[in-house]
């Protein structure tokens, strides 16, 4: 069988605010609204990767269920911008050898916890 062709890919969450939701991933980390829908928006993180948030979806207790890993080669200049911003970082930037990444985590209006982080060796 021939492979079947994947063109994008979405992962959709709860959101229990969604203009405290807008705010964080446009205003904060700077990732363009893709579509508003009446109880859905869709962010664009990537080329043809997006995240959405949607009131309908059952959310999840908050802490670490759900990671959202922002992969970028810039780790230590995210972290000055979203401490500039104020923003509820967990951590500074560290080196974690067991998983070869440095990153740290930022949680969003709804809880969950945003990783910026890069690989000692790309994918």
């Amino acid at each position: 069988m021939p492979a079947l062709e994947i063109n994008q890919q979405i992962t959709f969450l709860h959101a229990s605010n969604l203009e405290e939701t807008r705010r964080f991933y446009t205003d904060v980390l700077g990732l363009p609204l893709a579509r508003e829908q009446s109880t859905c928006l869709i962010f664009k993180v990537t080329r043809e990767a997006y995240l959405g948030f949607c009131e309908h979806i059952e959310s999840i207790e908050p802490g670490r269920k759900v990671i959202l890993t922002l992969v970028s080669k810039d780790v230590d200049g995210w972290y000055a911008a979203l401490q500039a911003k104020g923003e509820n970082i967990v951590n500074p930037p560290i080196h974690n050898p067991r998983y070869g990444i440095y990153h740290f985590f930022i949680i969003d209006p709804n809880g969950y916890w945003v990783e910026i982080q890069r690989f000692d060796q790309p994918l």
